[in-house]
């Protein structure tokens, strides 16, 4: 079983009394693809929100409505595009969407990730207002929504998942009066002084409160949806302190579900890997077994914060000598969204950096930077956690940042140090143990850093451990959990209001 799949039996989904669960995302939970023969592979949901949601759909016996990523996936679906999943043991269906390359570009590449992703990370600058990109937007929208509306019934409950489907609730509820829809937004909300440079911000807001329940990261995030809902739509009547918005004679409740981590599959793996195993992990990438060992895992993205990383550290080699051939820094990175310029410049921006640093400090026995590419099973992924002394979170902006809840977990020992920015929805629950930066002063992001390294081992261990306890209690179970009783409680005042 793979080390982020939760027991099906404990898939917390009694709340839903009966009632069909559809789930709708971006990303399909399993990918077909092909191997080096030309067989049909299967990619399994390795870890984040899809591991955590594919035990529930298997109980509820459900659909998932997706986008068709895969190259095999025309291979193993129906004339429907519907594929039963689990692959050896269905039990429930994937509904995948086929989109054209410009409905690609367009939805996901264009108005997903070039307007509403940097708008809400505060990157205004950032954006590509391109009208045509909205169009596109719109009409994929429509395609998924058309999708549930196909498999959905009033007793249904829909969920959707994140920024690329903002428009979608409202065809739905157009089409489903009284099916229940709640959408989870995985990325922060910016305020209002950011949000009000949206063109289409009214649009927006509409179509996500076709929801019954929408869900943030935190307290900060709801109340700026709140503000941006009260401020962006005169026909709305927000009520803050009760977190409910009253529009086109619908009550829409508004309310925060801190995002957890499979905690207790994190810590069983890294219990399991030895100290002969991590001594094997760093020979084969290379990280020196003596010394000190910082870590960064992150996609290659221009809100991470690495190149600020990158200069702390500089900062650190150059003005604290004594960490040269003491200190390593690994950064293992994934390329994300490539084919977009400002991401195509921040993976140079990086590349570059790190030739710099080494070239400037690195020795031929040694380099202060580190960088893997490859793909990383979990289970090496947890181990690479458990090589590291201290964690580097420097995200700019974070909707949450499940990174430093998984390098917490893998730490069984009670030992290693968070350093978090507090710029991520994460430094709302960890701040307190963690050792907290902003990513934008590299001096003192610098003195944070040799602070990490230089903790006592009482106070590591008294840290790590009361953030072990956090990340166990508020865990993937206990926010599924929490979500689904909202909506049980939501679901009996619908049904007292149709009683009455």
């Amino acid at each position: 079983m793979d080390i982020d799949t939760a027991d099906v039996s404990k898939a917390p989904t009694s709340q839903l009394d009966g009632s069909e669960l559809v789930v709708v995302s971006n990303r399909q939970p399993y990918k077909f693809g092909y191997d080096e023969t030309g067989a049909v592979t299967v990619d399994r949901p390795a870890g984040g929100l899809t591991a955590g949601l594919d035990p529930v759909v298997q109980r509820t016996g459900g659909t998932w409505v997706a986008w068709s990523d895969g190259e095999a996936d025309d291979e193993v679906t129906n004339e429907d595009r519907r594929v039963g999943v689990p692959p050896d043991d269905p039990t429930y269906e994937l509904d995948l969407l086929s989109l054209s390359e410009d409905e690609v570009e367009g939805y996901y590449y264009g108005y997903s990730n070039q307007v509403l992703w940097p708008m809400c990370h505060g990157g205004i600058w950032q954006t590509e207002f391109k009208e045509r990109y909205y169009e596109v937007y719109k009409q994929v929208n429509r395609s998924f929504a058309d999708a549930v509306i196909e498999r959905a019934s009033d007793g249904s409950v829909v969920w959707f998942q994140d920024y690329h489907l903002a428009c979608a609730p409202q065809y739905v509820r157009m089409a489903c009066p009284d099916a229940f829809l709640m959408h989870f937004w995985h990325i922060t909300w910016p305020g209002w002084d950011t949000f009000r440079s949206l063109p289409h911000r009214e649009a927006i807001l509409s179509g996500l409160l076709g929801n019954d329940l929408i869900g943030f990261h935190t307290d900060r995030y709801r109340t700026n949806f709140l503000d941006c809902v009260d401020r962006a739509l005169e026909e709305a009547a927000v009520d803050e302190e009760a977190g409910t918005v009253r529009y086109r004679d619908r009550t829409i409740a508004v309310r925060s579900f801190p995002l957890g981590v499979n905690a207790n599959a994190i810590a069983r793996t890294a219990e399991l890997i030895s100290n002969e195993r991590r001594r094997d992990l760093a020979q084969q990438y290379g990280i020196p077994t003596s010394g000190r060992v910082a870590l960064g895992v992150d996609r290659l993205d221009y809100t991470k914060g690495i190149p600020e990383r990158i200069e702390a550290l500089e900062h650190l080699w150059e003005r604290r000598p004594k960490w040269q051939k003491e200190l390593t820094y690994v950064q293992k990175a994934v390329e994300s969204r490539s084919v977009i310029p400002k991401y195509q410049d921040l993976q140079d921006r990086v590349d570059e950096s790190i030739a710099r640093v080494n070239d400037r400090f690195g020795t031929n026995d040694w380099q202060p930077i580190i960088r893997i590419d490859e793909f990383l099973p979990r289970n090496e992924l947890i181990g690479l956690y458990r090589l590291g002394d201290v964690m580097l979170v420097s995200a700019l902006r974070d909707g949450m940042n499940l990174v430093a809840k998984e390098y917490v977990t893998a730490h069984v020992d009670n030992e290693g140090v968070l350093v978090l920015s507090d710029q991520t929805g994460a430094h709302d629950e960890l701040g307190d143990d963690a050792v907290t930066i902003n990513p934008h002063n590299a001096k003192r992001f610098a003195e944070a850093i040799e602070k990490a390294l230089t903790m006592p081992e009482v106070e590591q261990r008294r840290r790590m451990k009361r953030l072990r306890q956090h990340v166990s209690t508020y865990d993937l179970d206990a926010w599924m959990a929490d979500i689904f009783e909202m909506v049980a409680r939501l679901h009996a005042d619908l049904d007292s209001v149709v009683n009455d």
